[in-house]
């Protein structure tokens, strides 16, 4: 079963943090805007210039290829990058995908990325991570552009995932309602340090 490991992991102004999130564990991240949650996420993903470590299970970040480590530790940005004009072509087996789950019939693998709202983006872009089947999940706020029905839509998806895969989650989240429908741990950063709140 994966297990998510940081060790004394920073980069920019955060201190060195050490935390652990476990199989199926739902971990989200709160604090204030600039607080360097995007930074911490975009450092496990092995993103950015860090210092520290982070491992899955037994296998460390610095030892494996860049490539390899973001194939088993998906990160989703808040903003996703589209590298082809139509939807289709951002996915290898599109008969794999639940399309449906987020509210998107097979026509949608036609459509222009020029077209697509931000919460389309979003959920489209969520949909290309999981089709990689990761087994551990970076979320910087996956839901911010959506709708009331497609925040459920998306933490539906991602819970069954989570179960099914036993994958570790790390979630950033400004919602006060989101994180206590779905954390089983949050973790606080402000001032670069990290202190374990409520959930």
């Amino acid at each position: 079963m994966p297990v998510l490991v940081t060790d004394a992991i920073h980069a920019l102004h955060l201190q060195p943090l050490t935390f652990t999130v476990g199989a199926a564990e739902c971990v989200c991240l709160s604090g204030p805007s600039g607080a360097g949650k995007s930074i911490l996420l975009r450092a496990i993903a092995d993103l950015i210039p860090h210092a520290g470590d982070a491992r899955l299970d037994d296998r460390w970040c610095s030892r494996m290829t860049p490539t390899e480590w973001r194939r088993q530790v998906g990160y989703l940005p808040a903003e996703s990058f589209w590298w082809s004009d139509r939807v289709g072509d951002h996915f290898a087996d599109p008969a794999a995908v639940e399309f449906d789950a987020l509210g998107f019939g097979s026509e949608v693998l036609d459509w222009e990325i020029g077209r697509l709202s931000t919460g389309e983006r979003q959920r489209l872009a969520l949909l290309r991570l999981l089709a990689n089947r990761p087994r551990a999940l970076l979320l910087d706020e996956p839901t911010a552009s959506l709708d009331p029905d497609n925040v459920l839509r998306v933490e539906s998806l991602l819970s069954r995932y989570r179960e099914q895969h036993r994958a570790p989650v790390l979630w950033v989240s400004h919602d006060t309602a989101q994180r206590a429908r779905l954390a089983h741990r949050v973790l606080h950063l402000d001032g670069g340090r990290l202190v374990e709140a409520a959930a």
